[in-house]
């Protein structure tokens, strides 16, 4: 299995990502990485864990706390039909620098440290931090965001906290890939507002265009112009709070054309722009 870069951005009014799956996702990505904390909670169910150097199962539900580009498996991996999953991600700094050096936070940025070994959590913990974990996707945006401090102070505290991944071992991400990758995403997020031509993009890392389109869907198991188009729609999303109009967001995230932007949206989303914009007031 081909271990792959996921992008992660956050949610329109938000500085980090909730994600609650009812059903198992036939996702995009399994074994993979991203710059990104994470935080996943399987309320009940058993399945496969596989964590940096981990391969385990867990039997009564998960709980664990992944750091940054830590290769994992998604949860979801192998299950069909109904299942339960809440997900949180977010970067170290996603209230701000020195938001973990705060001495308020002295026992989460100890937390935030032993991330990096990938951390899964005993059924104590579990039956603590899942209400709050439950709470999270239905929450706005200042509830939620002092609902997730209340979760990272439970899990710094937890005294039924486990490694995973065995301490020193490190996979080769390959430096110059990363940096490679992390161009191309700084690319899009200058110039997603443009035409963006892919020759332009695949000049940036010094490959020709067949090359570059075989690299990006080698690293993010994605076209480059999947990626773009989903890059759009979660800005176009964070734009829909405002009072602009569905084509005036279409056009300021770089879809040409108001057929394009409803087609795509709905394509990424399941809902047409204007659909999404009604449920904000529901």
């Amino acid at each position: 299995m081909k271990l792959q870069f996921e992008k992660i951005e956050p949610e329109a009014g938000s500085s980090f990502r909730v994600i609650h799956l009812t059903e198992a996702e036939t996702c995009r990505v399994f074994w993979h990485y991203h710059p990104e904390y994470e935080i996943v909670y399987i309320p009940h169910g058993n399945g496969q864990r596989r964590v940096g150097t981990n391969v385990s199962r867990y039997e009564t539900g998960e709980l664990v706390f992944i750091g940054p580009n830590l290769p994992h498996l998604n949860f979801s991996y192998g299950k069909a039909g109904q299942y339960d999953e809440i997900i949180v991600q977010m970067r170290d700094d996603f209230l701000g620098d020195s938001f973990l050096q705060k001495p308020e936070l002295s026992h989460v940025r100890r937390l935030f440290e032993r991330a990096h070994r990938g951390l899964a959590f005993g059924d104590e913990t579990k039956q603590r931090v899942g209400p709050l974990l439950n709470e999270l996707p239905a929450q706005p945006p200042f509830e939620r965001m002092l609902t997730l401090l209340r979760v990272l102070q439970q899990l710094a505290d937890a005294a039924d906290m486990q490694p995973l991944h065995a301490n020193g071992v490190r996979f080769d991400l390959n430096p110059k890939e990363q940096e490679r990758i992390s161009r191309v995403c700084q690319y899009v997020e200058q110039h997603y507002a443009q035409p963006i031509d892919v020759r332009a993009v695949a000049d940036l890392v010094s490959l020709t265009v067949p090359a570059f389109c075989r690299y990006f869907k080698r690293m993010t198991n994605l076209t480059f112009t999947d990626f773009v188009n989903e890059y759009r729609v979660n800005q176009a999303r964070r734009l829909l709070h405002s009072s602009r109009t569905v084509a005036d967001v279409g056009y300021a995230v770089g879809f040409n054309n108001l057929s394009h932007f409803n087609k795509t949206f709905r394509a990424i989303t399941g809902q047409t722009p204007s659909d999404y914009r009604k449920e904000l007031v529901v």
